[in-house]
């Protein structure tokens, strides 16, 4: 017999019934039928809020729409957060905008492209000034009210500033590295050199979250950036030399840049929970 036939009937749910249901610990089938039957019955539905305690009703609410509004967890957090990471931090992570399917595919789409112009030119030169851009731009673009359509989620996570900017950092680093490596193995005849952008990879992403904690999210990086790109410009002046940054000396240049500016950006971390974007 459905709600509405019973209705019809003059069958209602009982008053002990009511009340159980009311607390949630009326038992299925008795369970189900009041339920279908409290969607169809203005009558038992009005006895069902005169038992009913408002508080614990207003909180069940709540509770409901707290449910219905949670963002469902992808495959990336839920494989997070069996590996130990904590919830707010695996949909941190997930959430981090240069993850996103449309920004990896342009990233491998432009490093396609460009491996290609260099195995039909021979100019490693070119891959190895763009290489160490990228990392340093999907790191830009992780965190700030600007760039990152995540920003205010972020903002009251609870989750303190700095912290926050590694964990985007490491996985847009992660992300950029991986995609750069994959290109640098298609460059099988230049052997290690292929792989000469990875420490001024690091050394400019480093550099330009130090100067961040000042500068913000963007005048940071790009001045880097650009500084980078003016380097590169003037190294192919000279295109028979290989540029100075992919040799033994400025690889060590390199590594103690990313160095002090790890060491900088750590002596800043404050001014990321302080100082609003």
């Amino acid at each position: 017999m459905t709600g509405t036939e019973a209705s019809k009937s003059g069958w209602h749910v009982a008053e002990a019934d009511l009340r159980a249901y009311a607390r949630g610990e009326l038992a299925p089938p008795l369970l189900w039928s009041a339920d279908t039957h409290v969607g169809s019955c203005a009558d038992c539905r009005s006895r069902l809020a005169a038992v009913s305690d408002p508080v614990a009703l207003d909180d069940g609410w709540e509770r409901l729409d707290a449910e219905l509004d949670a963002p469902r967890p992808g495959p990336g957090e839920r494989l997070l957060v069996r590996l130990g990471v904590a919830e707010h931090t695996a949909r941190l992570l997930t959430a981090t905008p240069v993850l996103r399917r449309s920004w990896l595919l342009s990233v491998a789409l432009l490093l396609a492209t460009t491996v290609a112009v260099v195995r039909a030119v021979d100019a490693p030169a070119l891959f190895l000034a763009l290489a160490p851009l990228l990392p340093l731009g999907a790191v830009a673009l992780s965190y700030g009210p600007v760039l990152d359509p995540t920003y205010e989620i972020a903002a009251v996570a609870p989750t303190h500033g700095f912290r926050l900017l590694m964990i985007r950092t490491v996985a847009a680093l992660t992300a950029s590295l991986c995609l750069n490596s994959l290109a640098a193995l298609a460059l099988p005849g230049y052997g290690l050199l292929a792989f000469g952008w990875l420490l001024p990879a690091l050394a400019l992403t480093a550099a330009g979250l130090a100067l961040s904690a000042r500068l913000g999210p963007l005048a940071g990086p790009g001045l880097v950036g650009g500084a980078w790109t003016l380097l590169m410009a003037v190294a192919a002046l000279h295109p028979a030399h290989t540029p100075a940054a992919f040799t033994t000396a400025g690889q060590s240049v390199a590594a103690a840049l990313a160095a002090l500016a790890t060491f900088l950006l750590h002596r800043a971390r404050d001014r990321f929970d302080t100082q609003p974007y």
